[in-house]
């Protein structure tokens, strides 16, 4: 299964790279496919590389939803440890 996850554009770099912002993580990645990204910029991110930009409200409703996700799964593990 493959995921790419929109994130935001925090720092332009030389040579077509981009420090991201992943849940509070920076990690660099490649521009090398899109065109005309600025810092404050959602792209969808996949294995370093940025594919296309994204709206910024539709990367913040995907990433509401990855977070309910996340509160559901962690809920899920405390009760079937009680």
């Amino acid at each position: 299964m493959c995921l790419a996850l929109p994130c935001r554009i925090v720092e332009l770099r030389a040579g077509e790279q981009a420090l991201i912002d992943v849940a509070g993580v920076g990690k660099e990645i490649s521009l090398a496919l899109v065109e005309d990204v600025a810092v404050g910029d959602y792209v969808i991110v996949h294995v370093g590389y940025a594919l296309t930009r994204l709206d910024p409200e539709e990367a913040e409703k995907t990433l509401a939803l990855f977070a309910e996700l996340g509160e559901a799964a962690r809920y899920r593990e405390s009760r079937a440890s009680d």
